[in-house]
Formats: C-alpha cells, sequence, structure tokens
C-alpha cells in the first residue's frame, strides 16, 4: 500500500517488547500483585506473538502465570481471602473438562485445546483470591481496558481510515489467535465499553480529568467501529443490545433514544456498502451460506449430544457432516444443496453441548446465570448508599452485569465458551462480590442509604 504507516523494525520492535516486559516483571518482584497484571497484559495482548525472535521462542505467559501464583503464595496477605461458590463450579468444571479431555473423540486435537483452556480457568479461579481491596479490584480493571484497548485502537483507526471488511481487518496480529479474531473481538470490544464508562466517572489510579475522559470516549469509538471494521454481525447485535441495557442506566430516556436514533441513521451514509449488505443478510439466513450452514452444524451439534450426553471432548465438531440447503438471494441466482464436513460450532452454547455435554453446559450456565444474579444483588444493595467511599460498587456492578450479557449474546454466534479475557471479567466479578460480603460482614456494618438514615 503506497500510503500506509511505517512499522517499527522488527529488532527494534523486540527490543521494545523485551525493555517493557523485563520493566513489568522486575518490579513485581517488589509488587507480586503485579504479576497478577503483568499476566493479565500477557494473555490478553500475547506480545510475545507479535516479537520475530527474542521473546518469541520463550514461555513467557507461563514462566509469569507462574510467577504470579508463587508471589501470591509466598509474599501476599491471605488473612481476609474468601472463596466463593462459583470459584466451586470453576473447579467442577475444569475437573470435568479434564475428563472429557481423556476420553474426546479426536484425542490430540482435544489435548490442544486444553492446553491453554485449563490454564484459563486456574486463572480465573486464583485470580478473586488476590482482589481484596478496591485498588486492586480498580488496577485489574484498568488492566483489561487498556490490554483490549492496545487492540480496538489499532483496529478503530484502521477502519476510521477506511480498512477492514469481513474477515480482511488486520489488528496488531495477522492471525486468528485469541482476541485477534475479528468477530471475538467485535463481541468483547462492545462488552467493556460499560466497564469504560464507570472507569471514566469512578476510576482513580488516573483521576477522572479531561484527559482521562477524552481517551475513554475515543476508546468507547474505537470499540464501536471495530463492528463496521470486520463487518461481524455479531458485533452489530451485540450493540444493539448494549443499547437496549444502557436505557436502564440513564436519567432521560427520551433524548437518550431520540440521539441515539439520530446518531444511526446519520452514520448510514458513511458506512461502506459491503458493510450494509453484510447487515443485511441478518435478515433471512437461508439465503446467507455463513448462516445457513451455522444453523445446519446446531442442529448436528443438537443430534449428537442426544446420542454422546457426556460430550466429545474438546474439538468433537471435526467429525460433524452437514448437508446444507442455500435459497436464491438474488432473482439471477438459484438454490444450492452442498454438504460441509468439520464446521466449527459459531456458538458457545452448541461449542459446550458438543464438547461438554449436558452436564458440562449446565455447569457453565450456572456459572453465567449466577453471575447476572450477585451483580443485580450488589446494583440493588448499593444503589441508594450515601457512603462516599461506596459510590462506585453500583455502578461497577451495572457495568460488569451489562457487559456480561452482552457477551451472552454475542456468545450465541462465536464460540467463546473459554475466551481467557472473559473469565478475567468473572473473575473480576467473584472479586466484587467477595469484597462486598467482607464489608457486609464487618461489625455493625450496613449500607447507608436514605432509609436507614431516617430509621436512625
Amino acid at each position: 500500500m503506497p500510503n500506509a504507516p511505517k512499522r517499527m523494525p522488527a529488532p527494534m520492535r523486540d527490543l521494545a517488547f523485551v525493555a517493557f516486559l523485563f520493566a513489568f516483571i522486575g518490579i513485581g518482584f517488589r509488587k507480586p500483585f503485579l504479576f497478577i497484571l503483568c499476566f493479565c497484559y500477557i494473555d490478553i495482548v500475547a506480545p510475545q506473538r507479535l516479537s520475530y525472535f527474542l521473546i518469541n521462542s520463550i514461555p513467557v505467559s507461563l514462566i509469569v502465570f507462574g510467577l504470579a501464583i508463587a508471589g501470591w503464595l509466598v509474599a501476599d496477605d491471605k488473612k481476609d481471602t474468601r472463596w466463593s461458590g462459583r470459584q466451586t463450579l470453576l473447579v467442577m468444571l475444569l475437573i470435568y473438562c479434564w475428563v472429557t479431555t481423556i476420553y474426546a473423540d479426536f484425542p490430540v486435537e482435544a489435548a490442544d485445546k486444553w492446553s491453554w483452556v485449563w490454564k484459563a480457568l486456574i486463572w480465573a479461579i486464583f485470580l478473586p483470591l488476590t482482589l481484596r481491596t478496591k485498588l486492586r479490584i480498580e488496577a485489574l480493571a484498568l488492566m483489561l481496558l487498556l490490554s483490549a484497548a492496545a487492540i480496538a485502537i489499532a483496529g478503530g483507526i484502521k477502519t476510521a481510515a477506511g480498512g477492514g471488511g469481513y474477515g480482511t481487518l488486520q489488528l496488531l496480529l495477522s492471525e486468528n489467535y485469541g482476541l485477534y479474531e475479528g468477530s471475538t473481538m467485535s463481541c468483547v470490544a462492545i462488552s467493556i465499553i460499560p466497564l469504560i464508562l464507570w472507569y471514566r466517572r469512578h476510576g482513580t489510579i488516573f483521576p477522572p480529568d479531561w484527559m482521562v475522559s477524552a481517551f475513554c470516549f475515543a476508546l468507547v469509538f474505537a470499540c464501536a467501529l471495530l463492528p463496521v471494521g470486520t463487518q461481524a454481525r455479531t458485533g452489530l447485535i451485540c450493540l444493539v443490545v448494549l443499547a437496549l441495557l444502557s436505557l436502564r442506566a440513564v436519567k432521560h430516556r427520551f433524548l437518550y433514544i431520540a440521539g441515539a436514533g439520530l446518531l444511526a441513521v446519520a452514520a448510514i451514509p458513511f458506512l461502506p456498502q459491503s458493510y450494509t449488505d453484510r447487515m443485511e443478510t441478518i435478515r433471512g439466513y437461508k439465503s446467507d451460506q455463513s448462516a445457513s450452514t451455522r444453523v445446519a452444524v446446531w442442529a448436528w451439534t443438537w443430534d449428537y449430544a442426544k446420542d454422546n450426553p457426556m460430550g466429545g471432548g474438546f474439538n468433537a465438531f471435526l467429525q460433524n457432516r452437514v448437508r446444507v440447503e442455500k435459497e436464491a438471494s438474488r432473482p439471477d441466482e438459484v438454490a444450492s444443496v452442498y454438504e460441509e464436513e468439520s464446521r466449527a460450532y459459531h456458538s458457545s452454547y452448541f461449542e459446550m453441548l458438543g464438547e461438554q455435554g449436558y452436564p458440562g453446559t449446565a455447569m457453565w450456565l450456572l456459572l453465567h446465570f449466577a453471575g447476572l444474579m450477585q451483580m443485580e444483588r450488589i446494583r440493588r444493595r448499593y444503589l441508594k448508599t450515601r457512603r462516599g467511599e461506596e459510590q462506585w460498587i453500583a455502578p461497577l456492578a451495572t457495568a460488569l452485569q451489562h457487559g456480561h450479557i452482552v457477551y451472552l449474546v454475542g456468545s450465541l454466534f462465536v464460540a467463546i465458551a473459554f475466551q481467557p479475557f472473559i473469565y478475567m471479567m468473572l473473575a473480576l466479578e467473584i472479586g466484587l462480590t467477595t469484597y462486598c460480603r467482607r464489608r457486609e460482614k464487618e461489625a455493625g456494618w450496613r449500607p447507608l442509604t436514605s432509609r436507614s438514615m431516617v430509621a436512625a
């Protein structure tokens, strides 16, 4: 491309990554909690995959993973550490996935997926144990946002500059790894928007000023652009769901609806024709090859689960063979019938059903719906608190709940049941829950609301 920006030479970029990681890890030996933040950054951004030679051959992720757990075991204060029921569910899911991996239909392929799933689950179990204070909860939220921002901003800039297209928008990596897959990143980007807006008002590590507000709004804009750049239909659906959820939190709903409507109408002329054409396929899946194939795979998975109620282990979809009927979408087209083999689930729900069967799916669903209920309990309990030091709790619970719902909706169309970023969000929810329970157990403590003041 003649106008493409010049990239940093590979050796210099490697040196920059190495210097940053070594500085991060070095500070961690003085403050072990920074090991935890460092691993979150590495697991999300995958800087070792951006490197060409210096750190690409080193198991950086596993090393920092071990340092984080060892640092907590050796140096961290554990006197007020609490365990939650959802951590027990995660342990049960971990063990169940291990068993299905042993007896998987495709042992080699299942072991490959298990090699990173176990780490994501253990991290989600471990992480809440470290979130003892408000500062740590905020620090983790900030690290998740900044790590995702590194990917979202790159994608937003490329989209604004006219790049993108379905399967063509290159983020920081050219491979579909982690958050670097278009539909996955679109779903995650929309799900973190409530958390970004929470930090703009309640963050203290970087106190809310005009620079923080400007960065947060720019990041929200970049996240909202990603569904356009990736042309992922999942992102558009997630954006609509978030807009509806936001009605609960805004004070002037009519103005919000009117403003959102005007913004949507104003944006339509600036959208590329390829994007609008792809979004129109949402209305009729039978005329779209990708959508009709997904429906056929889901039907196959449903039948497979009936015969294999305990699941087939990771990557069980490799054995599917489906017959797809595609209707004509234009007058000059004709209906067609074709067969597909080894097609991915393209849905977290069917991913769980096919791989982990009914028990694994039940545990996974209970894990998520329990989280939604916990966030709702905290939101209602702290919504009217008058204590200044508690003003951040209800908005954070609301932000996490809304992001969680967006993820669950997006998961209908993307196979991200074990996406590590989502499990870090779950860990943040659990950490907030255990933090509030510790406070509620303190002698004589109650949320200070207007009602309690009158009673006193």
